[in-house]
């Protein structure tokens, strides 16, 4: 089992436009993010996966970087 380490990073992600008539990829990476209706904003882990994610959706969101 591999060890994480928690850093403490944290990123903020708002979602400015609608994802309906995006895509089936694209609507499960909002859902999967917290993502619930247009700006709406959710902290999260600064993870590889949850980059990945963001980077997928680009363009329906914004996402500011925080430090604790």
């Amino acid at each position: 089992m591999a060890k994480t380490q928690n850093s403490g990073k944290k990123l903020r992600v708002t979602l400015l436009k609608s994802h309906y008539g995006t895509g089936k990829n694209h609507m499960a990476c909002v859902r999967g993010l917290g993502l619930r209706r247009q700006r709406h904003s959710v902290e999260l882990q600064d993870t590889p996966a949850i980059r990945g994610m963001i980077n997928k959706i680009a363009y329906l969101v914004k996402c500011e970087g925080e430090t604790e």
